[in-house]
């Protein structure tokens, strides 16, 4: 029942999305088109993609919206087999979760893409029309959004970490050197091949990871004390 309430949920947002899957498009494609030369646009390389490629966005749209109500339903499955003191970590680390997964997201449209865009306008040759195909850069920003998304959940991940027992916080702080060189690594890898994308993605995460061994440091404290 659970499930089929949250594939429920999903539907109705889908349904409510469709009629503006083709403005949602828009929107989406707004970061591009103002960086585009005076007379710039987007272009379709494939005869379906007008279609289909506003249907797709209408549709991870949809999975975004509905994100809280699926939770919800995964946490009214499982909460009844949790211990007290599980349903009072579980519910905060995943609210968390969601928030920064969505705060990732937007960091990613509002700040990155048009910094992207911005110097990879600068950096077109000249005689090249920057001329961009609609499946191509809808896959690019999801892509971007994912890996914002993600990287945004690395202080929940620490807290897991060090709940589990796997990390202590002391151990965070001494291993910060390589955490910030995996960082780098992660944050070439996963966008585009600039430095801005990159910078913007590692400088977040290097906050995020002092946060992470913060919050680590919060909640492993009264198991210590109850240790001692």
């Amino acid at each position: 029942m659970r499930l089929l309430r949250g594939v429920a949920g999903l539907g109705v947002a889908l349904a409510c999305l469709l009629p503006f899957a083709n403005r949602l498009y828009a929107w989406l494609a707004q970061p591009l088109l103002d960086k585009l030369p005076k007379g710039g646009q987007l272009i379709a390389t494939q005869v379906a993609s007008p279609f289909f490629a506003p249907m797709k966005l209408a549709f991870f749209a949809a999975l975004m919206v509905a994100m809280p109500w699926l939770l919800y339903q995964l946490w009214a499955f499982v909460a009844p087999g949790l211990y007290r003191r599980e349903k009072r970590l579980a519910l905060p680390l995943l609210t968390s979760a969601l928030a920064l997964f969505y705060a990732g997201c937007a960091f990613a449209y509002f700040l990155v893409l048009p910094m992207v865009f911005g110097f990879l306008a600068r950096v077109t040759p000249a005689g090249v029309a920057m001329m961009t195909d609609i499946s191509a850069y809808l896959d690019f920003v999801l892509v971007l959004f994912l890996a914002f998304g993600l990287a945004f959940e690395l202080p929940v991940a620490l807290v897991i970490l060090a709940l589990l027992g796997w990390v202590t916080p002391a151990q965070l702080r001494e291993g910060r050197g390589y955490a910030i060189v995996g960082i780098f690594i992660v944050a070439a890898v996963v966008t585009p091949p600039d430095v801005v994308s990159q910078l913007m993605l590692a400088i977040p995460m290097c906050l995020l990871y002092e946060a992470g061994i913060l919050a680590a440091r919060f909640v492993t404290r009264p198991s210590s004390a109850a240790r001692a």
